[in-house]
């Protein structure tokens, strides 16, 4: 059974940071593009960064250079490093899955087909 478990987010100031996590169960992560998307009320889903099988790795203009994706593949988990917060990042997480065959890591949350339950992610001014 495919598994998508969130955590890591709160509520921080300004400038702060935060590290997401996503555990994974049910498939290995290795053979599969990860991402990370987020959703604030009243505004459509977009996505943050993504993460394919090998190391290419794709980002939000609005989150480049301060977020990082990565993954432990030991410990089936995709990380989301979220450093210089700032309001407009509050949002609510979602990591999610492509097992496709061909799966490119897309920015599109269309071609994900697991996601997880999310995780709330507050930044104040």
């Amino acid at each position: 059974q495919v598994q998508l478990v969130e955590s890591g987010g709160g509520s921080v100031q300004a400038g702060g940071s935060l590290r997401l996590s996503c555990s994974v169960s049910g498939f290995t992560i290795s053979r599969a593009c990860m991402g990370w998307f987020r959703q604030a009320p009243g505004l459509e889903r977009e996505g943050v960064a993504t993460l394919g099988r090998g190391a290419g790795t794709s980002y939000a203009d609005t989150v480049k250079g301060r977020f990082t994706i990565s993954r432990d593949n030991a410990k089936n988990t995709v990380y989301l490093e979220m450093n210089s917060l700032k309001p407009e990042d509050t949002a609510m997480y979602y990591c999610a899955a492509d097992l496709s065959l061909w799966c490119k890591a897309a920015m599109d949350g269309y071609a994900y087909d697991y996601w997880g339950q999310g995780t709330q992610v507050t930044v104040s001014s």
